[in-house]
């Protein structure tokens, strides 16, 4: 599905495998941009995302709790064997958050579209602006709680030199210039800056290759052996 020097090629996919692709029925393309974009136009079988953070709607923090996301998968027609292709015009923001959010909860058939949205308009793809039937499906949320990282947990790691935390935020608010309207402002103590927009070629919106990747991790203390918690 991808290749391009990249360490899991598998948790990403092309824009030439998806467009011959596209009637799979056991793909399901999600847009993770705004609604009103997607009602614009979009890839062609592609469902929006309501919500394109996936956050509890009580508290809009924490990620929604299992029944939540089991309810806004189904109404997505994504089913337990249903392989998920996320997309979004942002570098893979959205989308990445996405694929995070289902494997949190077990569904490990989640993939990100490599160069998004703009990487498929740009090549001249083909472009849709209906709405797909759905199927009714089944989608059985399981956490595991190995890939999130409770605050008790991140202050019991602060300060340990086997871990990083790795702050993927602008250099404003790690700086604590920005506040985003938060009653406190800037960074976690001990944390290494890195804008998680340094991952991504912004020429072509797709993700950097494994060894320039792991050069610029290597330069701010970002090295396998060492347990990194981002933010």
């Amino acid at each position: 599905m991808s290749g391009g020097g990249y360490a899991h090629p598998e948790l990403l996919v092309e824009t030439e495998w998806l467009a011959e692709h596209l009637k799979d029925l056991d793909i399901r393309i999600v847009d993770c941009e705004a609604p009103a974009a997607y009602a614009r136009v979009h890839i062609p079988g592609a469902v929006s995302v309501p919500d394109n953070y996936e956050k509890d709607p009580e508290d809009r923090v924490h990620v929604m709790r299992p029944e939540q996301l089991k309810a806004l998968m189904e109404s997505l027609g994504i089913g337990d064997e249903t392989t998920v292709v996320a997309y979004d015009a942002r570098g893979g923001l959205f989308a990445a958050r996405l694929w995070w959010v289902l494997n949190y909860y077990g569904h490990t058939k989640a993939k990100v579209l490599n160069g998004g949205w703009t990487k498929w308009f740009r090549e001249g793809r083909p472009l849709a602006s209906d709405v797909p039937r759905l199927p009714r499906t089944t989608f059985t949320p399981r956490a595991n709680p190995d890939l999130l990282a409770t605050v008790d947990y991140v202050k019991g790691r602060i300060g340990d030199s086997d871990t990083v935390l790795w702050d993927v935020r602008s250099q404003a608010e790690h700086t604590g210039e920005n506040t985003r309207g938060n009653r406190r402002s800037g960074h976690m103590p001990g944390a290494v800056h890195l804008e998680w927009t340094n991952n991504v070629d912004r020429a072509t919106d797709t993700f950097r290759p494994a060894e320039q990747l792991r050069a610029q991790l290597k330069e701010h203390g970002i090295t396998p052996e060492r347990e990194v918690v981002s933010y």
